[in-house]
């Protein structure tokens, strides 16, 4: 069974202490771009266009730097409710898209 804590990949980096270290990741779902006026009239369950589909791909992003792309997926089970991003497509750092 795979360890979802990853202790069997930091074995297989050669002990390297970094790859303990976690890190935050930002999915970017959209954009919207009201204006001020419209955007100070926004009460509660008010809706905001956003730029992108439900089916669009997402960006993911660490820090400012686009990571890759990915569905959004709402989990099963004990999870059930929560969201997720199935990887589509992952950039090369050191040459753009990959």
């Amino acid at each position: 069974m795979d360890d979802p804590t990853g202790s069997d990949h930091e074995q297989d980096e050669g002990g390297n202490p970094f790859v303990a270290v976690p890190i935050e990741i930002t999915v970017a779902v959209g954009k919207a771009t009201p204006l001020i006026r419209d955007l100070i009239r926004l009460g509660e369950n008010a809706v905001l266009p956003l730029d992108k589909r439900l089916e669009d791909p997402v960006d993911l992003y660490v820090g400012d730097h686009l990571i890759g792309r990915g569905q959004l997926e709402e989990l099963d089970g004990d999870a059930a409710g929560r969201l997720a991003v199935r990887l589509t497509e992952i950039i090369d750092v050191k040459h753009g898209l990959g």
